[in-house]
């Protein structure tokens, strides 16, 4: 028998309605400004195993390179002390709409207060692009169980929900 899935469909229209958590509890948050394809793929398996992320496990070395290559794509990685946290990937549509392509945190570090800065931190990043005039994410029942809550205290507002 198959879980259902409720999938649900987020936005945010104007940088106004962040509504920032600035305390980083020593979080640092830094682009990866390279383009290195398997960095990018061990991310999303580290961050996204627990989570199920499991849609682009079965791409090739060559489709992982032409997805990281896109000059559309940018990549942030939070650390603590050194150590990976999390990370989240920006796609800039070219439509004025940025999409939150990944966002997550290390199993380890959830549950401890980073969660709220560091997707204040997507989202500033996601609006400092130039043709940005909407930001969108989705997240489903499948991740974690506080993070519908983190995006609308982020000040995003649901737009559509799929059940499948």
């Amino acid at each position: 028998m198959n879980e259902i899935v409720t999938t649900y469909h987020l936005e945010m229209n104007s940088v106004t309605e962040l509504n920032e958590k600035t305390d980083s509890k020593g979080l640092s948050v830094l682009e990866a400004e390279l383009d290195e394809y398997r960095f990018n793929r061990y991310l999303y398996e580290y961050i996204g195993s627990p989570w199920e992320w499991t849609d682009k496990l079965s791409q090739s070395d060559s489709e992982w390179a032409e997805y990281v290559e896109n000059p559309n794509l940018r990549t942030w990685v939070a650390y603590l002390k050194g150590s990976i946290a999390g990370y989240f990937e920006l796609l800039a549509n070219g439509d004025g709409t940025t999409e939150i392509a990944y966002f997550g945190l290390a199993e380890s570090f959830i549950g401890k207060g980073f969660g709220g800065y560091f997707l204040s931190q997507a989202i500033k990043n996601a609006w400092s692009i130039d043709s940005t005039k909407r930001v969108y994410v989705h997240t489903c029942t499948l991740d974690h169980e506080s993070a519908l809550m983190n995006y609308k205290a982020r000040g995003f507002k649901v737009y559509r929900t799929e059940t499948t």
